[in-house]
């Protein structure tokens, strides 16, 4: 099919519980891109309906002419006649290191944009060691954790260091959560979170005190992709790496795990009011000052979500945004190989400063 008679974006996996989110959002925020085409794919017609019919009355929008295409994950030419009918494919289908392959495959294969929310770290790996080269040569994006999981994290080290005032060389971040009461009473009730989980997760954690809390590593993927990022600019703009380390801080033990461990899918509206904060710790250098000198400057950035389910809504909002980024502005983004994790001749020359 000709990329100019293309659907600009398929959300594939519209009928789980992220999927339905991103259709929601993308229905709302579509109506300030009036030109933007878009459908939903995945294995059943009656629930891609159902979904469309869901949000239609829920918001009072028409969703009845959009799109609805027939795609399993476990079938390789139907994934691979959804990524050749779209620009940019949304991939909601987890878990990623299980299912995601197939639909990157047929995006390079088709010259497809990929977007996900995926933060499997050993999904990502695996794209960058098979998929590369072959993505470059497609001249396409391939890019990951387009969700709240990893954007606040990776956009916060970049604009502490823009206004930094000096040279940034270190962050270390701190995940504050905030959820108000009726959320602990519903949680509790509800059982969201196994609390044993959490208290497994705790033990084989190193706790420590900062910002006169308890806090301790956070085992998400934000570190992961902030590093990457940082390799990045070291090869393409040899310029010197920032040092990130995220950690969890325990106000609230049962309920900081940033919504990811749950029995099933969260009710819906649950998270609504709650808010994650980062707040970021900046160590470097004053302009001026000799780098290989002890660092003498700190400086704190805050990154906040909140609002209606900031977690889950929050990620849809991130990932259709990055779709719509390459669509829209793909002049301004740089060269397509560069948002993949760098060969290892690039790794970051950490050092204990």
């Amino acid at each position: 099919m000709s990329t100019t008679n293309r659907l600009d974006l398929v959300i594939l996996g519209a009928t789980g519980f992220t999927g339905k989110h991103v259709v929601n959002e993308l229905a709302r925020i579509g109506k300030n891109y009036p030109d933007i085409k878009w459908a939903v794919a995945g294995r059943n017609r009656n629930k891609l309906e159902s979904v469309l019919q869901d949000i239609s009355e829920k918001t009072g929008d028409d969703l009845s002419k959009i799109e609805i295409i027939i795609a399993d994950v476990e079938d390789k030419i139907s994934i691979k006649d959804v990524c050749c009918r779209a620009r940019v494919v949304v991939n909601c289908c987890g878990p990623f290191v299980q299912y995601g392959e197939v639909v990157v495959s047929a995006a390079i294969d088709c010259k497809t944009h990929y977007v996900d929310v995926s933060g499997e770290t050993q999904f990502i790996d695996l794209l960058e060691e098979k998929y590369d080269q072959s993505a470059r040569k497609a001249g396409i994006y391939i890019i990951n954790a387009c969700g709240l999981s990893s954007i606040p994290a990776d956009f916060g080290v970049s604009f502490l260091e823009q206004n930094f005032g000096g040279t940034l060389n270190s962050v270390e971040s701190y995940l504050i959560t905030n959820f108000p009461p009726r959320i602990m009473v519903e949680g509790r009730r509800n059982g969201i979170i196994r609390y044993s989980s959490w208290v497994s997760i705790i033990n084989r954690c190193l706790l420590h005190k900062n910002l006169n809390k308890w806090c301790l590593p956070f085992p998400g993927a934000d570190s992961f992709v902030v590093h990457r990022t940082q390799r990045h600019l070291l090869a393409t703009d040899n310029k010197r790496p920032v040092q990130y380390k995220p950690r969890l801080l325990l106000k609230h033990p049962k309920f900081c795990s940033f919504g990811l461990v749950t029995y099933g899918d969260p009710n819906e509206g649950m998270m609504d009011g709650a808010c994650f904060q980062y707040e970021m710790l900046g160590s470097g250098w004053d302009e001026g000052t000799d780098v290989r000198t002890t660092p003498d400057k700190r400086l704190v950035a805050r990154v906040s979500v909140s609002g209606v389910d900031p977690a889950y809504v929050g990620t849809a909002v991130a990932i259709i945004f990055s779709a719509i980024t390459i669509i829209k502005e793909k002049e301004k983004l740089p060269p397509t190989f560069v948002l993949f994790i760098l060969s290892n001749e690039h790794r970051i020359p950490f050092d204990n400063q």
